[in-house]
Parts: structure tokens; sequence; C-alpha cells
């Protein structure tokens, strides 16, 4: 239904005034640092579910995420990801891309779509699902989480998660 806000069906009256704005904006999850990030896809020409790792550094402008991997911190090594989400309450909406590595099974593909994950009330784990094409001209679709690992972004703490994840 239009009008309607959030999955609980909160209502944002038209009329609201700039008090109920702050309030909300103080509220605002603040989604900033290093995550880990995990998807299951299938592949049919290997015929098994494989799950992609990456850790991934997000930065936070208003209700906007960048999100991009780390060097060398992915499981399948040489394949960045790359995020652009925004937030509205719990819900995190937005695009990835993933190159895959030139020597890998995919020979350099570049795979993207869309990811929608619902952020749990502490704002440390996002979980959903993410959509995009397949190789076969298909449609795939599969889980994605992303983990709060650590909120620095310090060149200490980026060292220390550009390793591939476990």
């Amino acid at each position: 239904m239009w009008g309607c806000r959030g999955r609980w069906g909160r209502r944002k009256h038209p009329a609201s005034g700039d008090a109920e704005t702050a309030a909300q904006e103080a509220g605002r999850a603040h989604y900033a640092g290093v995550w880990l990030s995990r998807y299951e896809f299938y592949s049919s020409g290997r015929g098994q579910t494989f799950t992609g790792a990456h850790f991934v550094v997000l930065v936070q402008n208003g209700n906007r995420l960048t999100g991009r991997s780390l060097p060398g911190a992915s499981s399948r090594p040489d394949s960045p990801l790359s995020l652009d989400l925004t937030v509205d309450g719990d819900v995190v909406t937005g695009t990835w891309v993933e190159q895959t590595a030139t020597d890998g099974y995919c020979a350099g593909a570049r795979y993207h779509g869309a990811v929608q994950l619902l952020a749990e009330p502490a704002g440390r784990r996002m979980a959903g699902k993410w959509v995009g094409f397949g190789k076969d001209f298909d449609v795939n679709t599969g889980p994605w989480e992303l983990i709060f690992k650590d909120a620095s972004t310090s060149k200490g703490t980026v060292e220390r998660y550009s390793r591939r994840p476990e």
C-alpha cells in the first residue's frame, strides 16, 4: 500500500515536523566499519552451491553506505566486491558488483545485481537476499549477510582484515 513505511506498516504523516525528523536522524544506526560479507550462489556449470566471502569496509554518509572489499580479503582471490546501499529504517537496499579473478573458474566475468537486507536492531548483522544474472542468461538469487567486525577503519585495522576470510 502506498504511504506505508517499513515492514511494520509505520506511516510518516505528510505534515511531520522538523522535531520528528531530528529524532529519526539521532536514532539512525551507524554502519561504518569493517564487515564480513557472505553470500551463497549456485554454479550450474559445476552443479553445486558455493559461498563467497569478503571483508568489506562500509563508509556511511547519511543514509547511504558504500562498501569495498579489502585487498586480498576474498574467499576467491582477486575477486573484488563493491556495494552501494541505502538505509531506510531497518531495510538496507542497493546494488552489488563483483569482478571475478581472471585466472578463476569464471575467467574475469563481471557479475552485478541487487541486494535487500534487514538490519538487526543492534546494527551488527544484516541478512537478506541478492538477485543477479547467471552465465546461462537466467536470473539467480540467494542468501546474503553482513556481519559487523570492527568500527575502526584505521590502517592497522584494514591491514588486520586484508586477508582471506575463514
